[in-house]
């Protein structure tokens, strides 16, 4: 990759991991869009995505959970499914672009959803445990065959469905994210038996990003604020689910 093209994907990268993180995401839907765009290679992207959405995570839940939003009873039902269910949708390729165009409709929807009616921050209610694992081993799945975390999925579901408030979603996601990012990472590696080397500015560009969107969310910005930026987040992720 020339170094022109390096630095215009690493401003994109860090510009996709600012905005993410605000709303307790990773990135990785952003990270597959603009490596796409730059010409590199689906086995290349997919684990690439990943680890850049692991260190994001990482940095997402850490201020989240610092500025008291994360909810343990909340995560746990969610990710004790959802973490096999990640590994397995790793291991699988997934050719078929029906199943990649419904999911991206139904973020488009969701998207427009919290950009033109963001609603209020109403008390919670936590959902039934059979419903919360089966809810997780499905986004898990999801999860590994997109090479998303699955936030981008939990989230707005928690929020529509009032399981949670939107920063708790929002920290709940973040280590949502972070688990099953490991587990489809691993499952990719199990199946692949590689891990591409990609340049080591990106990591330093959703570092950066990732640090400053995640306190500006967690801390800074009012739920009605971070609701349109997840509308626009899964705008972006339901765009390039159909087009890519």
């Amino acid at each position: 990759m020339i170094v022109d093209n390096l630095i215009l994907l690493s401003v994109a990268i860090a510009i996709i991991a600012c905005l993410y993180s605000s709303v307790g995401h990773a990135g990785a839907s952003g990270y597959i869009a603009v490596m796409s765009l730059f010409g590199m290679t689906p086995p290349v992207i997919k684990p690439a995505a990943l680890v850049l959405n692991i260190l994001v995570a990482c940095l997402a839940t850490w201020q989240f959970w610092k500025a008291g939003h994360f909810s343990w009873k909340t995560f746990w039902p969610f990710a004790v499914t959802s973490v096999p269910m990640a590994f397995i949708g790793g291991y699988v390729t997934l050719p078929s672009m029906a199943f990649k165009f419904i999911v991206g409709v139904v973020l488009l929807y969701s998207a427009f959803r919290f950009l033109l009616r963001p609603g209020n921050d109403d008390e919670a209610r936590l959902p039934a445990k059979a419903v919360a694992l089966s809810v997780g081993g499905a986004l898990g799945l999801l999860s590994g065959l997109t090479g998303v975390g699955g936030g981008i999925f939990l989230t707005p579901l928690m929020i529509f469905m009032r399981w949670a408030r939107t920063k708790t979603a929002s920290a709940v996601s973040a280590l949502f994210i972070l688990v099953n990012s490991i587990a489809g990472l691993t499952g990719n590696l199990a199946s692949t038996k590689q891990l591409p080397l990609f340049a080591i500015p990106l990591v330093v560009s959703a570092f950066v990003g990732g640090s400053v969107g995640s306190y500006f969310g967690s801390r800074r910005f009012e739920p009605v604020v971070i609701k349109r930026l997840l509308g626009v987040v899964l705008f972006i992720a339901g765009v390039k689910l159909i087009l890519t």
